[in-house]
């Protein structure tokens, strides 16, 4: 088994001139106590979802915590609001990030109430998977009501919004989906590998972790058809995937803490950190944020930080 490229392997490998400067890409380990997960980035923060609540964290510590039953799934930060998941009771949460406060919560439903799913934002609303039967709510964020619903594949729980589109991903039916908000409608899918999970829409594509397979997916948003894969490992299982920077950044689970790859040639251009198990991966122009759960931490990968323990 090939070990991991350590971080200062990583000098040369990255070269896009937007990206993290990996000639000094350290890390910087925050204790966070509880279970921190997914990522929303707010300015130079990020957003964290823990155990009965959601924090605001930057490297210097913990900013502001809002109380939420249970958290779940990957937020979004959209129309002056962060919007959080609630699997307890099967709802939304608008918080507002300048002040640490709920502003509303919406009855959408919760389509992955174990807490594997995306809220995102596009096209003026903002799109929460709600029913494991096939049903996407979207939201006005003017008046916080579901104005409309989407019949997607039965076990659809992952989403992403990018070329225009909503991107949906069921891993029970394999598919990735491609539903026009003009129409609220599928007006195209293509099959996966197995086990696909979460899915980031930029840098030319559709990215779409095939957890199963250890393989990420690039899919060709005109045409939807998958245009090449990468091997990253055995496994990807609840591991993340972000776009930034000319790159593709994966969270992943086993062999290191997330790689970088090319979205051109599809070659693995680093492999950072050492394997810290299930956790969120955020890109932000000047580095990249990671969680570990189980671990009970988040990291800051960047040229200004330290490394600590």
């Amino acid at each position: 088994m090939k070990k991991p490229i350590g971080l200062m392997l990583l000098l040369g490998a990255l070269c896009a001139a937007d990206a993290p400067d990996p000639a000094a890409l350290n890390e910087k380990v925050i204790s966070v106590p509880g279970f921190a997960d997914f990522l929303a980035v707010d300015g130079s923060t990020v957003w964290a979802t823990n155990a009965g609540r959601v924090e605001q964290w930057s490297a210097e510590g913990k900013q502001a915590s809002v109380t939420v039953p249970k958290p779940c799934g990957a937020m979004t930060i959209a129309f002056g609001a962060l919007w959080v998941a609630n699997c307890k009771d099967g709802n939304l949460y608008r918080i507002d990030p300048k002040t640490s406060t709920v502003q509303a919560i919406i009855a959408t439903g919760i389509a992955n109430p174990a807490g594997e799913l995306n809220v995102v934002s596009g096209a003026g609303s903002i799109w929460v998977p709600s029913d494991k039967s096939g049903k996407i709510a979207r939201i006005d964020p003017a008046t916080n009501t579901v104005t409309a619903t989407v019949s997607v594949d039965p076990g659809t729980f992952y989403l992403a919004f990018g070329f225009d589109g909503l991107w949906a991903v069921s891993s029970d039916q394999q598919s990735l989906q491609h539903v026009d908000p003009q129409t609220n409608a599928v007006v195209k899918k293509v099959k996966l590998g197995k086990q696909p999970g979460f899915l980031a829409a930029g840098e030319g594509a559709v990215w779409v972790q095939e957890q199963g397979d250890g393989t990420v997916a690039r899919v060709d948003p005109a045409t939807v058809t998958v245009s090449g894969r990468v091997q990253v490992g055995k496994t990807l299982i609840y591991g993340d995937i972000d776009v930034g920077g000319g790159k593709v950044w994966l969270r992943t689970t086993e062999d290191q803490t997330f790689v970088a790859i090319d979205p051109t040639s599809l070659k693995i251009l680093a492999r950072a950190g050492k394997p810290s198990g299930s956790g969120a991966l955020r890109y932000m122009p000047d580095g990249i944020w990671t969680t570990a759960h189980d671990l009970h931490s988040l990291s800051w990968w960047s040229a200004a930080s330290k490394t600590t323990h």
